[in-house]
């Protein structure tokens, strides 16, 4: 372990201290920043897909705006096949993302083109958490040729329904929680139905309007996404900054030196000459017990007979339990 004369680790400790402070203030203000972006997102969808709708909109429902299917259930008999295809679950749907890192297989024999998924199609998970369930994402033809589970609900909008609208109003309920009004829990998941689902309002505007809307959605959106992962870039930052710091505090590149400072190796052996001196000033008080001290009294005490015979050969001193 490295030491540092005394003086400098003080030095080091205290710049450190300094330092430290100083970052976990900026990393407090990131993480407060980011959980503004994520308020600032569902403020984008909740005031672009109002509560309360203007004139020339139509408000339906979800299954009059397209319709809605369940996934394929999954089972052991269809683990292996003649015809094994790539299916989704609710795992790979994420709010407006799929993830295709884990896509896994089952055999469609027949029933392929049933499950099959089109761009276009919102999927929504049909089983979760409760403030998750109903989340929403939009395949976009990617990965190609796949499936879906009955994990996940398919919407398919109707020909003056946009997707990207559709993904916008679906997106709005689960910020709002809407959809939790309509979960049903089991063993500690939430399932959203497709019959409840169909029941859930869907206002649709006139279609430019929609387009206007999408464009406007994306556009602030894309702001957040950039200013989030702007965040992201400096918590990371800040995490390697604290390594920095600690490795010039060990290093000696944090404080200044001064090569008047004591050594450590001076400081210990000066504690240690403070020690023996210590050790020998008390032993040589316990010595007077013995030896005389030059004084008239101890003289006279020790020399006196009638003293020196009132003291047992065999005298101990008494001892205590602790």
């Amino acid at each position: 372990m490295p030491l540092p004369p005394f003086v400098e680790q003080q030095r080091i400790v205290e710049a450190l201290e300094d330092q430290l402070s100083r970052l976990d203030a900026a990393e407090k203000d990131l993480k407060v920043a980011h959980g503004k972006v994520s308020a600032f997102r569902k403020s984008v969808l909740l005031t672009l897909v109002p509560e309360k709708t203007p004139d020339s909109w139509d408000v339906t429902t979800v299954g009059e705006a397209g319709s809605i299917d369940l996934g394929r259930q999954r089972h052991p008999d269809w683990h292996h096949g003649p015809e094994m295809r790539p299916y989704l679950r609710v795992a790979n749907v994420f709010e407006d993302r799929i993830d295709t890192n884990d896509v896994m297989k089952m055999d469609f024999s027949g029933v392929f083109e049933r499950y099959k998924l089109e761009p276009g199609d919102v999927l929504l998970n049909e089983g979760q958490s409760p403030h998750l369930v109903g989340r929403p994402a939009l395949y976009r033809g990617q990965p190609a040729e796949v499936a879906f589970t009955n994990s996940l609900l398919r919407f398919r909008a109707r020909a003056d329904v946009l997707p990207e609208w559709a993904l916008m109003v679906f997106r709005r309920h689960l910020h709002a929680r809407r959809f939790m009004r309509e979960v049903r829990i089991t063993t500690n998941i939430a399932h959203l139905s497709a019959k409840r689902l169909k029941a859930v309002e869907f206002p649709i505007p006139p279609l430019e309007e929609q387009k206007r809307l999408v464009q406007r959605c994306e556009e602030l959106l894309a702001d957040a996404d950039a200013l989030e992962k702007s965040l992201g870039l400096g918590l990371r930052r800040a995490q390697s900054l604290r390594k920095s710091l600690l490795n010039r505090a060990f290093t000696g590149a944090l404080a200044p030196q001064d090569s008047e400072d004591e050594s450590v190796e001076d400081l210990l052996d000066r504690i240690r000459g403070q020690r023996e001196a210590a050790k020998k000033a008390k032993s040589g008080r316990g010595g007077r017990k013995h030896k005389p001290t030059g004084s008239t009294e101890s003289q006279q005490v020790l020399a006196s007979p009638a003293t020196a015979s009132t003291i047992p050969r065999n005298a101990i001193q008494q001892e205590f339990e602790l």
